[in-house]
């Protein structure tokens, strides 16, 4: 999730390896399963405009991992991002919900690092959720196999250690 134009559908769909070139905003949300590393994951992309958010509560139902997606070349809207991200992680049913944060379009001019990024959102004031960031390019694919399996580890260590 993330506020709209971050890069969650092409991401969703590189991974995917799916056709790249034509994406449009996602109205409502898109949902795919997908097979990686024996895992199955059910994947909701869920559109970030500002009329879309008051939604996103209704896609948290036994969530186990959150992938937050960030425009790293756009500081204006980093604030608002912030203030999405810790209203989220308040929910109950995001309790103990791994959170994956993609610094996205790394690879354009101005991107901002993830140390940047990381001190912006106040990711080290999280305590109630393991998270990682990691900077990334929907376009190229760079880095969104590493965080998904960095997320993937998370939850599977976390999960069966409740066994």
């Amino acid at each position: 999730m993330y506020i709209d134009n971050a890069g969650k559908t092409t991401i969703l769909k590189k991974f995917n390896g799916e056709d790249i070139r034509t994406i449009s905003p996602t109205l409502g949300f898109n949902i795919k399963t997908l097979e990686h590393r024996g895992f199955k994951l059910n994947i909701w992309d869920v559109g970030g405009q500002k009329s879309l958010r008051s939604y996103w509560r209704n896609y948290f139902e036994t969530t186990d991992g959150l992938v937050w997606v960030v425009d790293s070349a756009d500081r204006r809207r980093l604030n608002d991002c912030k203030h999405e991200l810790h209203g989220l992680l308040k929910e109950e049913r995001l309790a103990g919900a791994t959170l994956l944060v993609f610094s996205n379009k790394h690879d354009l001019p101005g991107a901002m690092s993830i140390e940047e990024i990381s001190e912006l959102l106040e990711l080290n004031n999280i305590a109630s959720h393991h998270w990682h960031i990691v900077w990334c390019s929907a376009v190229t694919g760079q880095n969104l196999l590493g965080g998904i399996d960095w997320l993937l580890d998370d939850i599977a260590a976390r999960i069966f250690t409740l066994d």
